[in-house]
Order: C-alpha cells, then structure tokens, then sequence
C-alpha cells in the first residue's frame, strides 16, 4: 500500500457504521479482502490502518523485551481497544462504542490522511486542533523538524 492522502469529513449512523468514502477505498484495494485494524490514537482519536500496517508495527513491539516494565505497558496501552474491521456489503465499517467514546465520537467525524494510517477525529476535535495551535508559524515547524535533513529537493524523488 502506499501513502494515503487525503481528508475526508463522514458521519456515524445511530449504530457507529461509517461509509468509507470511495476516494479512500481506491486507496486501499486489499481492505475489502484483508480488513482494517482500529485502535487508540496518542490523542483523543483512533486511528485505522490497513491489516497489513498493523501487522508491521505488531511484529515492531513484539521485538520489545517484555522483561522490562516500560515495554509491557506501551504494548498494553498501544493494543488496548484494537479491533478488526470488516467492510460490509454497503461499504461500511462498524467502529466499536468503547472506541467511540474514546475518542469522544459522536456523528460527525474527519479522517485525515498520514502515511500508512487514517486518523479519525471528532469534527469538532479536529478543527479545534487548528485553532489552539501553539506552532501557529508553519514555516518555523518547517524548519525546526525538516532543517536538519541534509536532502535536497532532488534526493526527494
């Protein structure tokens, strides 16, 4: 799979199913045969990533050395809540009602676009993100996390 783009706004039906839009689906053509994995997001979100991603980053932790009491509780607090999706016949997923309230998911949601995962805001959450941004000059955050990298544009393609 490789990166998806995009920002979608979508709304929950009254039992937590949420369309993927067609945009996205195009994106991620083995979802309908291998599923999607949804989680806890760091923030207030969850996050979906396609089986094969999830796959990735479970084989990732379970490297860790469960020995030490750090790595046990990252892999409790990183799994806790993951649920397999499946696309039903309408094209719809059913987010679990724990999850749901995790992320404090009501009816209308946006799912923004990173790399290998989809996030999946709370509208309202998600814009207030852009408004209560301290890093308001994004050319500064440019430069502060992108100003090291020693890549010219031609490096890039």
């Amino acid at each position: 799979m490789g990166h998806l783009i995009g920002e979608f706004d979508c709304k929950l039906d009254t039992k937590g199913r949420m369309v993927l839009p067609a945009a996205l689906k195009r994106q991620m053509p083995d979802a309908e045969r291998s599923g999607l994995v949804v989680n806890r997001g760091f923030e207030k979100h969850l996050v979906i990533y396609s089986r094969g991603e999830w796959d990735k980053i479970t084989d990732k932790l379970a490297k860790l050395n469960t020995y030490k009491a750090r790595n046990r509780k990252f892999i409790r607090d990183f799994t806790r809540g993951a649920t397999e999706l499946s696309l039903d016949s309408a094209g719809r997923v059913l987010l679990p009602k724990s999850l749901l309230e995790y992320g404090q998911i009501e009816t209308e949601v946006v799912l923004s676009c990173q790399f290998n995962k989809i996030e999946v805001w709370a509208k309202e959450a998600y814009h207030k993100l852009w408004e209560d941004d301290e890093d308001d000059d994004f050319a500064a955050l440019a430069e502060e996390v992108m100003g090291d990298d020693e890549l010219t544009d031609e490096d890039d393609k």
